[in-house]
């Protein structure tokens, strides 16, 4: 099969690889009909993801066929439709048990990481039963490509900033994340959403999108702010940027006792100016996502009620990856995410 691979620090080639065998009785083969680039992807490429093994498949957004399965899978059978999760998690653990599943003591972010990911024809599942989520058939293939990642992501980031209809709640980020946690924030009908993004046609997509929305650049954000909560600032801020001042732009942005949530994955180190931020009191809530909801949200989009679809700008035959690649690093042509399927 042909899988876009890790080959040293720094590139990335599509070349003809083994198709994955079951070897491990927890264990499922999927047959993949759709993916996507992640920035995460672009973090690995970057040398950003020290764990991160030369010569593994890269990817860990994608939609399949199941083609095969151990002798202990029993929620999935082969032919089933599924979404595959970011996390490898056996369900089991301490963590797994208190929904910590980022923290699996015998898993975590592996898949296209630590083991063989899906830009790929075909990709090996362990833990599949935690691992796969079921597509009901009203749910397209492209309805279903974010539910294992960035929507997870967004699901989760949202459910713990503790949201009420009366808050204002700022997201710093309008990149695919950052939409796909617009789009559960909304659930929690919060009294005012603000985004704020710098990139022009980035802030252009989410009035086009979501017209309720209150859109600002990160120089008029606090201001803004300010003006719309009575000079308080943000109950709730979620930063999924990752950007080089948007850490403290998250802080400064929230009033006192106020809720920061960091999903975003930084390139770098950030600094915690505490004597600048005492007496603000703020709660800080940081890590990667735990992806333990992938059902719910699976079933909020055959209800109707989340709908990711206009994110996927750009397609590309799985022959051509590595140009859908230079146009999602370049930010090129209006992108926002690509869908990657076979030949």
């Amino acid at each position: 099969m042909k899988a876009l691979t890790y080959t040293a620090p720094g590139r990335f080639e599509l070349i003809e690889k083994p198709k994955p065998e079951i070897i491990d009785p927890k264990d499922a083969v999927v047959r993949v009909t759709l993916s996507s680039i992640c920035s995460s992807d672009l973090h690995i490429l970057h040398g950003a993801v020290p764990q991160a093994e030369v010569g593994i498949n890269v990817g860990h957004e994608m939609v399949g066929v199941v083609e095969s399965i151990g002798a202990e899978v029993t929620k999935i059978k082969p032919g089933d439709r599924v979404a595959v999760n970011v996390e490898t998690f056996c369900g089991e653990c301490f963590y797994c048990k208190r929904g910590y599943v980022n923290n699996c003591t015998s898993g975590g972010w592996m898949l296209g990481c630590r083991i063989d990911g899906g830009q790929a024809e075909y990709v090996r599942v362990a833990y599949a039963d935690t691992g796969l989520t079921p597509i009901p058939v009203n749910v397209s293939d492209e309805q279903a490509l974010f539910v294992g990642d960035i929507l997870a992501t967004g699901y989760w980031a949202a459910k713990i900033s503790e949201i009420s209809e009366e808050d204002t709640v700022l997201i710093i980020g309008a990149g695919p994340t950052g939409l796909c946690t617009l789009e559960c924030v909304q659930l929690y009908k919060p009294q005012r959403i603000v985004v704020c993004e710098a990139d022009k046609s980035r802030r252009r997509f989410v009035r086009q999108h979501y017209p309720d929305v209150n859109v600002v650049e990160p120089t008029e954000c606090l201001e803004i702010l300010k003006s719309l909560t009575e000079g308080r600032g943000a109950d709730r801020v979620i930063e999924v940027a990752g950007g080089e001042d948007t850490f403290e732009l998250a802080w400064r942005c929230a009033r006192p006792n106020a809720i920061v949530t960091i999903v975003a994955l930084y390139e770098k180190e950030q600094i915690l100016p505490l004597p600048w931020m005492y007496g603000k009191n703020l709660t800080f809530k940081t890590g990667g996502v735990d992806a333990c909801d992938c059902d719910k949200i699976m079933q909020l989009i055959s209800e109707g009620k989340i709908d990711t679809t206009h994110l996927i700008t750009h397609r590309y035959p799985l022959s051509r990856i590595q140009e859908a690649y230079t146009l999602f690093a370049n930010r090129s042509d209006g992108v926002i995410k690509t869908a990657i399927h076979p030949d």
